[in-house]
């Protein structure tokens, strides 16, 4: 038996025979390097109580304290069921948006109006999150069209619904609706191109109509993109972006609309309490991390198969 190359062996000579595409990574391993490992240094904040004059190394160590007041805090509790009640919502209303919309899609067979249509969904993920927010804003002022419109069904609304606590999760959900899912579905229409034509030609053979053959061929073929992409959703459960809950949350709201995302911008950006905010936000990656190791773990026992 031949004894196993060295690896220092086989990298020199893998360079050697794809030296253009190493040259092109190089960018973005230095990137990922520079902006999103070298940063993870300045987490030890999170254990100490950082003062800008004296800089990281320089700040005495507290441990767990900043830690502890988060658990033992007020908003805790609050902060907890937001994220997980907004991410929740997106996870069973916008994330299958975008793979029924790429099934609908797949099924027209004009090109043109599949292009016209693809580029028109297309376009409320390129307009400013401000902008998207300033135009929510007014749909759902006191004398907003949506308002409007459910005044004549006699809701008998006659305030802006951003004002109300009830109304700021849907408001949230479907707006990410309008603004992603023409976005998102791109990957899996990729997806349903890669299937190949011959298993729908063999099903249509056995007799399966339309709707048997998107259940027997069409799923199946996008099973492990649609995996994937869920796995990395609940990775992301608990990272639930401030920018927008920032623009659309308000005094009335914040009962229901007040995040971890949110929270930690408030202390650390505008109290200047960087020590706090860094525990809190070291507390929610770890939490993510733990999500999609479980979420990875749970597809490769039932699927066979995961991200790793």
């Amino acid at each position: 038996m031949q004894s196993k190359i060295p690896f220092g062996r086989r990298l020199i000579k893998d360079i050697k025979r794809f030296g253009g595409a190493y040259i092109m990574v190089i960018p973005v391993v230095v990137f990922y390097i520079l902006f999103h490992y070298k940063p993870l240094l300045g987490a030890v904040i999170a254990f100490k109580n950082y003062q800008p004059r004296k800089g990281i190394w320089g700040s005495s160590w507290v441990g767990f304290k900043h830690f502890e007041s988060f658990f033992n805090s007020y908003y805790f509790g609050r902060l907890i069921r937001n994220t997980l009640t907004i991410s929740l919502s997106g996870l069973i209303f916008t994330f299958p948006c975008a793979i029924i919309f790429a099934l609908l899609i797949n099924e027209v067979k004009s090109r043109a109006f599949k292009r016209t249509v693809q580029t028109i969904s297309y376009m409320p993920h390129f307009i400013s999150l401000v902008v998207v927010c300033s135009m929510i804003t007014l749909f759902v002022s006191s004398d907003g069209f949506i308002v409007q419109i459910m005044q004549f069904f006699g809701s008998g609304v006659n305030q802006s619904l951003l004002n109300m606590n009830s109304a700021f999760v849907p408001i949230y959900v479907l707006s990410d609706i309008w603004q992603q899912t023409g976005w998102n579905c791109i990957i899996y229409l990729a997806a349903l191109a890669a299937i190949d034509t011959e298993l729908y030609e063999a099903a249509r053979i056995d007799g399966a109509n339309r709707w048997q053959q998107t259940i027997h061929v069409t799923l199946p073929g996008i099973a492990q993109t649609v995996t994937l992409l869920l796995i990395l959703r609940v990775g992301s459960l608990m990272s639930v972006g401030h920018e927008k809950i920032i623009l659309l949350y308000n005094d009335y709201t914040m009962e229901t609309a007040d995040v971890i995302s949110s929270y930690v911008y408030r202390r650390g950006l505008i109290k200047g309490d960087y020590s706090f905010s860094a525990a809190v936000g070291l507390f929610n990656s770890a939490i993510n991390f733990a999500l999609v190791i479980l979420a990875n773990r749970i597809s490769n026992k039932v699927n066979g198969y995961g991200i790793w």
